[in-house]
């Protein structure tokens, strides 16, 4: 069963969508703003601050903390089931090449597969954002 505070995984959830929203746009260039419309604030600059605030929110959490992000993770992507949460997550500590934040920011639909992680231990966000509003 995973020690990670539910609220701390809905929040990375809230965040991921948050990005996942986001048009890539396009690559910044050397153009002058004014005579391209302003297309360039929807470059990665025109969405950093989310990412940045997602990167450091996951940055800050201890490695234990981390480690069990990564493997709620795995666990929804079906890479591991809920009986084997132990070892996913002794593999995430293992398999740990750089910031963690890098590597789950890599990963395609990583809000529904930390959702789908949740629902295996019969957790949910469920009134989650209600609490922020």
């Amino acid at each position: 069963m995973p020690e990670i505070n539910t609220d701390k995984v809905c929040f990375v959830i809230v965040k991921a969508r948050e990005l996942e929203a986001e048009d890539e746009g396009m690559r910044p260039d050397a153009s002058n703003p004014s005579d391209d419309k302003f297309v360039s604030v929807l470059t990665e600059e025109g969405w950093s601050p989310n990412r940045r605030e997602l990167v450091e929110f996951i940055e800050a959490m201890d490695d234990d903390e981390q480690a069990e992000l990564v493997a709620l993770c795995w666990v929804g992507r079906g890479d591991f089931t809920a009986d084997d949460w132990d070892s996913a997550v002794i593999q995430a500590k293992e398999r740990r090449k750089g910031p963690t934040s890098k590597y789950l920011l890599g990963i395609p639909l990583l809000a529904s597969y930390l959702e789908a992680g949740l629902d295996e231990f019969d957790e949910s966000c469920e009134g989650f954002e209600d609490d922020r509003q």
